[in-house]
């Protein structure tokens, strides 16, 4: 198993010591365009092998040729917001970033999956699938196990209670219109509503859909990394081993839940294959509708590409 993260900034560069210290490729290929920061990284990385018990070959470089024949590739490569900035604030840089990462790295790796995580996530996604020409099943954003991840800390939070008990879902774009969904997030399998009042459910709902500016308020130049990281590791742990997880993830869809030609996050299975199936659950009109109104949201941002 070979992994190539693009990016060597906080998100790549904490996926790629993840997915070291998890063996989850036998070589790790970090691509950057800054000169010296990803060999620098991954010697120090690779300096940490023989603490972490773990052979994985970690190789830094600005070249795609090393890349080659990778089974997986995360695209992290990007800018980062700063307070004030909206993730589609940063659509015209990062398209073009994305895209020439895209065009480099798929055709070394044309039977790769690839999984992005620049923002604004989901219009990034948009562009690997259409850039690279790959089919949309090798194609994932990575938001909503980070959101679905945030939205868990908040319960755990608000009845302090173990994380390990709680599941949530989270659905629709990266952004200020992704649809959390109380109905379907519990507690040792007891629906939220159940366990908490409806003030406090929109408390955590709010907070979750702004959990990335609040981190970016509070760093002022930069953005979250640890939890993007931890999730896109997520996903490429269900594709290495073959899991079969039920994840939200980013996808292009094509009729499923009433929405073609645009990318928005959903719960699908993931495998080997990449995306083996979109789920298709059931929701109540209000929430249909909150998911059409942030699949329009993205469909609009789409729109404005110039690929």
């Amino acid at each position: 198993m070979k992994i190539t993260v693009i990016g060597a900034g906080n998100v790549g560069a904490s996926a790629a010591h993840l997915i070291a210290e998890k063996e989850l490729a036998n070589e790790v290929v970090l691509v950057d365009v800054v000169e010296g920061i990803s060999k620098g990284k991954c010697l120090d990385m690779s300096e940490a092998t023989p603490i972490e018990h773990n052979d994985t070959k970690i190789i830094g470089t600005n070249s795609y040729l090393p890349t080659a024949n990778s089974n997986i590739i995360l695209i992290t490569a990007g800018v980062a917001r700063k307070p004030g900035m909206s993730r589609d604030d940063l659509q015209t840089t990062n398209a073009s970033i994305v895209e020439a990462c895209t065009e480099q790295a798929a055709a070394q790796s044309p039977n790769a999956i690839i999984i992005v995580v620049s923002n604004p996530l989901d219009v990034m996604t948009y562009v690997a699938h259409k850039v690279s020409g790959f089919d949309r099943h090798h194609v994932i954003g990575m938001a909503g196990v980070l959101d679905s991840a945030r939205m868990r800390t908040f319960i755990a939070m608000e009845l302090g209670v173990s994380v390990e008990n709680i599941t949530a879902f989270v659905l629709g774009g990266h952004g200020d219109s992704m649809v959390p969904l109380p109905r379907y997030s519990t507690v040792a399998g007891i629906p939220i509503p159940d366990l908490m009042s409806k003030e406090a459910i929109d408390r955590i709902v709010k907070r979750t859909r702004e959990g990335g500016i609040e981190i970016v308020n509070f760093l002022k130049t930069g953005s979250a990394f640890y939890a993007p990281a931890a999730s896109a590791i997520q996903m490429i742990e269900a594709i290495v081993k073959n899991k079969k997880r039920i994840l939200p993830c980013a996808v292009y869809l094509q009729g499923e839940y009433g929405i073609h030609d645009t990318v928005v996050g959903v719960p699908v299975k993931l495998g080997r294959n990449g995306v083996e199936d979109v789920i298709e659950i059931k929701l109540t009109v209000e929430e249909q509708a909150a998911l059409n109104q942030s699949a329009s949201d993205v469909k609009e941002n789409i729109q404005k590409l110039t690929l």
